[in-house]
């Protein structure tokens, strides 16, 4: 078959690019209307922008945060004092409201805020994101729980240590600094990753929005109103919770090229409507010089890596051509096809995925100039029209009129010659299509055309190549017999061949489209081909085993106990319940930390403090929550947690014995729980409404050593003594405790 008497030539209209040299027959060229170059400067038809509310929320964010340490940097001294006092004049004035069911109603919104319902939240957006096959937004979605453990904690965290509201009685769970409020950042965001998850664009995810904004608002308001947090913590934990999810969901998953949609189709189609098909108009025209009448969506069922549309050329009358969008949802979706394969099966064959678009599109221009160099029966292109720079582009080509499916059409012997042909000369010139199914032959006037080069390899391995084969064998005995098929495929091929293709042919190298279909048949084709062969061929196995391979497949088991670890529930209250503070300094002089334990046990009289460590001791971690402070201390040579200090307002000293106390008001009280092989004891320091348990695990080879500097650790800072500091910072405009009955600073 010459490149002029091919089937494809024979259709009555076909639109040609104005080139020079003479018309071929049975075709109908179009004269561009003008082509136009794009000056720099001017934007691309489709620009790609943030949208400004992601930009405002950023804007605000970095501005709150910036604010936020410059006020606070410095601890509880000038602009800071201001702020606090303005902030915890409207703490109190929300804490004063008196009306018959208020407290419960700010309770039960501030339970929503709670880290119950946080868990359980998390929990099912993991399941539904796993359910639904959104990965990649599972994936932004656990990088934002990374992103806002991370910057919380080393950004605003450390740069303000704010502690709670001064002078109120609060009334609600809460852990570590006050800034920014953790609760109402984290709901934040989990509300918005459920928008730009679960809920499709427009009118449901514009209420959704409504929504959220009035939820978090009125969790933020009840913890205000409770005590917990000033109003400007809530305002940064909000701009946090919003800004940083927005942001990358906006950048990382746009809704244009991952949509979110409960319709049934391919995720890898994109909405060629609005500003899309706009620029998909204007590209034609000024790239191509193409007066495009209607593009409209063409064939979506049987392509899964590309949008595949029609396209309808102004003229009289007029004319078609065929387009396959590409954007970077279609490349990240060859990235995960080709590693799922290798985790599957190992590399099999050249399989490295595109880097760009850009690339992605060059390579299938190219396959179909290297098809058509070839003889064979596939689509002549036209260009490639660029629509937003290295991210979507639209690759036009031939548009076959009148052609069906091959999984549709009557077949005769001219077909099937006509499809092994395609193999026999896809092998002659060093190619293989490793796509051959029902979706990609075409039949049109009584001959096969062959569609979709994309991934056409230069050289293949043997292997590929005889794959090729029997995919087209098996695709040719939807519609006719098996026996048939062979008969005509041994004009062609010997049967050496024939074996190696069904002997290679079986598993991942079937497309998942003819695989269905020949299980439609309800019969098994491939073993009636098996039986007409002289010998039944030894299978060729595909795995391949590689450290490439056993690396992918540990950090994909990784990455699921990571998963696990963040939508997981924390069930247990003591775990749940033991916030970090990162403060790395616990001494008696340090009164921001202090004032914080303070706040967490209203009741104690005393709260504990450092004095110098001596030398081989170190500061651990230091949590505080409503009702308790734990502090632990590590030692160089005895190992972590050698020493526990929890601040409590009661403890359990059953079992324990008077002992001596150096410290006024303390009663102390000592229990040894184990003497071997390390000396774990525990002593109790009461004192008027509180108590701190401090427990020692000392290996015994550092038991003289380290026993004697336990008891010069331990000091205390008196909540008078706190009260006179704050008065002294602010003047006397703020209070450590809240004017109820009872104790007072």
């Amino acid at each position: 078959m010459s490149a002029e008497s091919q089937p494809m030539d024979s259709s009555p209209r076909q639109i040609v690019p104005e080139v020079p040299g003479p018309v071929r027959p049975g075709t109908h060229r179009v004269r561009p209307s003008g082509r136009r170059r794009r000056p720099s400067g001017e934007a691309p038809p489709l620009p790609h922008h943030l949208q400004t509310s992601g930009v405002g929320w950023l804007v605000a964010l970095v501005v709150l945060v910036v604010l936020s340490i410059g006020v606070f940097d410095g601890g509880l001294r000038g602009p800071a004092v201001a702020v606090t006092v303005a902030d915890d004049a409207v703490v109190r004035w929300l804490a004063g409201l008196d009306a018959p069911g208020l407290t419960g109603t700010w309770q039960a919104l501030a339970f929503l805020g709670s880290w119950w319902v946080l868990n359980l939240l998390q929990l099912a957006l993991v399941v539904a994101l796993l359910a639904l096959r959104r990965f990649r937004h599972l994936i932004l979605a656990l990088i934002v729980a990374q992103l806002l453990t991370t910057i919380p904690e080393n950004v605003v965290v450390s740069g303000t240590r704010r502690p709670r509201p001064f002078g109120v009685d609060i009334q609600t769970g809460w852990g570590g600094w006050a800034m920014p409020s953790l609760p109402v950042m984290d709901l934040a965001a989990i509300l918005v990753v459920v928008l730009y998850t679960l809920v499709p664009e427009g009118r449901w995810r514009q209420r959704g929005k409504w929504v959220a904004t009035g939820v978090v608002a009125l969790v933020g308001l009840a913890r205000v109103a409770l005590g917990a947090e000033a109003p400007t913590d809530v305002l940064v934990g909000a701009a946090l919770g919003v800004a940083i999810p927005l942001a990358l969901f906006r950048l990382f998953a746009p809704n244009e090229v991952f949509p979110i949609s409960y319709r049934r189709g391919r995720a890898a189609h994109l909405d060629v409507t609005g500003a899309r098909g706009a620029a998909i108009r204007r590209g034609l025209e000024d790239q191509l010089g193409l007066a495009v009448e209607e593009v409209k969506p063409f064939g979506l069922s049987g392509s899964a890596g590309s949008t595949p549309l029609r396209i309808t050329v102004k003229g009289d009358p007029p004319s078609y051509l065929f387009g396959k969008l590409y954007a970077r949802s279609h490349l990240r979706a060859d990235r995960w096809y080709k590693l799922g394969r290798e985790l599957l099966y190992g590399r099999l064959e050249d399989e490295k995925p595109f880097n760009t678009v850009r690339r992605l599109v060059q390579q299938e221009d190219y396959a179909l100039r290297l098809c058509r160099d070839a003889g064979l029966p596939t689509p002549r292109p036209y260009g490639v029209v660029e629509l937003t720079p290295e991210r979507e582009y639209l690759l036009v080509s031939e548009f076959f009129a009148g052609a069906t499916e091959l999984g549709e059409a009557e077949i005769d012997t001219q077909v099937i010659d006509d499809g092994l042909q395609i193999i026999r000369k896809l092998w002659e010139a060093g190619l293989a299509h490793r796509d051959i199914k029902p979706a990609n032959l075409l039949v049109r006037d009584g001959r096969m055309l062959l569609i979709d080069v994309a991934f056409i390899e230069l050289r293949p391995t043997p292997w590929r190549q005889a794959v090729d084969l029997a995919n087209m064998m098996l695709c040719l005995a939807l519609r006719a017999s098996p026996q048939l098929v062979h008969q005509r495929a041994l004009r062609q091929f010997s049967v050496e061949e024939i074996t190696e293709g069904f002997a290679a042919a079986r598993g991942l190298a079937l497309p998942s489209q003819l695989r269905r279909m020949l299980r439609a048949q309800g019969r098994d084709v491939h073993a009636e081909f098996l039986r007409l062969l002289p010998a039944p061929p030894q299978p060729i196995p595909i795995q391949r085993w590689t450290l490439r391979r056993v690396g992918l497949l540990a950090a994909m088991v990784l990455l699921v106990v990571l998963v696990f670890q963040q939508g997981g529930l924390s069930l247990d209250n003591q775990d749940a319940a033991a916030t970090p503070t990162r403060v790395g300094n616990l001494a008696c002089t340090d009164l921001e930390p202090q004032w914080l334990l303070a706040q967490s046990v209203p009741s104690a009289s005393l709260v504990p403090c450092l004095r110098s460590l001596p030398v081989g001791w170190m500061m651990g971690t230091v949590t505080v929550n409503d009702g308790r402070s734990v502090i632990r201390l590590t030692h160089d040579r005895a190992g972590t947690d050698v020493l526990v200090l929890r601040l409590t307002a009661t403890c359990d000293i059953r079992g324990a014995t008077p002992v001596p106390s150096d410290q006024p008001q303390v009663r102390r009280y000592q229990r040894i729980d184990r003497q071997a092989p390390r000396l774990e004891t525990t002593r109790f320091d009461r004192f008027p409404g509180g108590c701190v348990t401090a427990q020692a695990a000392v290996p015994a080879a550092n038991q003289a050593e380290i026993t004697g500097q336990l008891a010069t650790i331990l000091h205390y800072t008196s909540r008078q003594a706190l009260q006179q500091a704050l008065d002294q910072r602010s003047d006397g405009r703020l209070r450590l405790n809240p004017p109820t009955p009872g104790m007072r600073g």
